[in-house]
């Protein structure tokens, strides 16, 4: 893995683990309820998909060991460019159900 993928890879955990720290304590009401929690959320997934999609650039092969990396793309697209339409369930659930997967992979292709 060359070092542009590693710092990518590296971003997407760092992003992660901000997302934790944001709703650290919360259930989604209490999500629902903090727009300030929403768009720093929002914006670590951007960040997330954003890395996804340089890695796609330089190293495929990095990618295809990445589960459904191609969704996480697309949601990060959705966050950016629809942002009028983003339901906080849907992130919610990405919060609470694919996190936590996707940090785990990372962190297994790092070695971590």
């Amino acid at each position: 893995m060359n070092d542009e993928a590693r710092k990518n890879l590296v971003d997407i955990i760092q992003a992660a683990e901000e997302i934790e720290t944001f709703v650290r304590g919360m259930d989604f009401k209490a999500y629902q309820i903090s727009l300030v929690t929403q768009r720093a959320v929002e914006r670590d997934f951007e960040i997330i998909g954003e890395a996804l999609n340089r890695i796609r650039a330089i190293d495929e092969e990095l990618l295809e060991r990445i589960s459904e990396y191609q969704r996480i793309i697309g949601f990060r697209n959705i966050l950016i460019h629809g942002y009028d339409v983003v339901d906080e369930i849907i992130v919610w659930q990405a919060v609470e159900n694919h996190l936590p997967l996707l940090k785990g992979e990372i962190q297994e292709i790092l070695g971590a």
